[in-house]
């Protein structure tokens, strides 16, 4: 597989890691076929800390660091304050349901529950697969998408078990998981295309994964962990996440 990616273009490479970054998701979500058992509050706030603790890694040095090795400060806080406003803006428009928190954007009482989860969901994935397509280019382009693929995984057990627990059928959290992954495609697609167009665009466009990563992390992810009991635990799953993806980071 790396030996096949090595020999294909920049840009395809980044397609390529973005479907495979995002198809971890519904891998993520299959031992719940096989478990058929509610998982606890506690385990969906670890898997989803432990997330985060990887997307953190992933972002401070796939991204932020590639984008100031690629053009230095001003394209990293350009890029960065872009990606930020960007994600701000969609989590404004987009109706959307968290787990915990509840509902966020405008009140649409039309849409089905189910699909204000799945738009929870893209705006978490639509930044991973940016950074994956964008990474695509650079010398990162590998921890990079293993980084997301390998937080996808308990972060696709999570939704899946998430939506067990609010009494949709197994099958269909696990394909609803699955799905969501498709985000991350478009995404890579998205990022490929604009730094295909010019390389001069690659710095921004890595310090635009970037803060929207952070953005998706911060706003997101992290308050979604500590909405509940047990804080703690989430917390301790962050930094293990974080760590580990370092050392991994490091080794590859």
């Amino acid at each position: 597989m790396l030996d096949f990616l090595n020999h294909t273009s920049s840009f395809d490479r980044g397609i390529i890691l973005s479907i495979v970054a995002g198809m971890a998701t519904g891998l993520g979500a299959l031992p719940l076929l096989f478990v058929r058992k509610r998982f606890s509050s506690d385990a969906i706030n670890a898997s989803l800390g432990f997330a985060a603790g990887v997307m953190l890694a992933a972002t401070a040095f796939s991204l932020v660091l590639a984008s100031i090795e690629e053009g230095g400060m001003i394209s990293l806080i350009v890029g960065m304050m872009m990606g930020v406003l960007f994600v701000d803006r969609m989590d404004k428009i987009i109706p959307h349901n968290h787990f915990v928190k509840g509902h966020e954007g405008p009140g649409i009482s039309r849409l089905k529950k189910i699909w204000l989860f799945v738009f929870t969901i893209i705006i978490h994935n639509f930044p991973e697969g940016l950074a994956v397509g964008v990474g695509g280019f650079s010398k990162h382009a590998y921890s990079l998408a293993f980084a997301i693929g390998a937080q996808n995984i308990p972060e696709g057990l999570a939704v899946a078990a998430a939506l067990a627990a609010a009494e949709y059928k197994v099958g269909y959290a696990v394909l609803i998981a699955f799905l969501s992954g498709l985000a991350e495609p478009v995404g890579g697609i998205l990022g490929a295309s604009l730094v295909g167009i010019s390389s001069s665009i690659l710095p921004y466009a890595l310090a635009f994964a970037g803060g929207a990563m952070l953005f998706v992390i911060s706003d997101e992810v992290i308050p979604e962990t500590h909405s509940g009991e047990h804080q703690r635990l989430a917390t301790f799953s962050l930094v293990i996440g974080f760590i580990l993806m370092t050392i991994l980071d490091t080794l590859m």
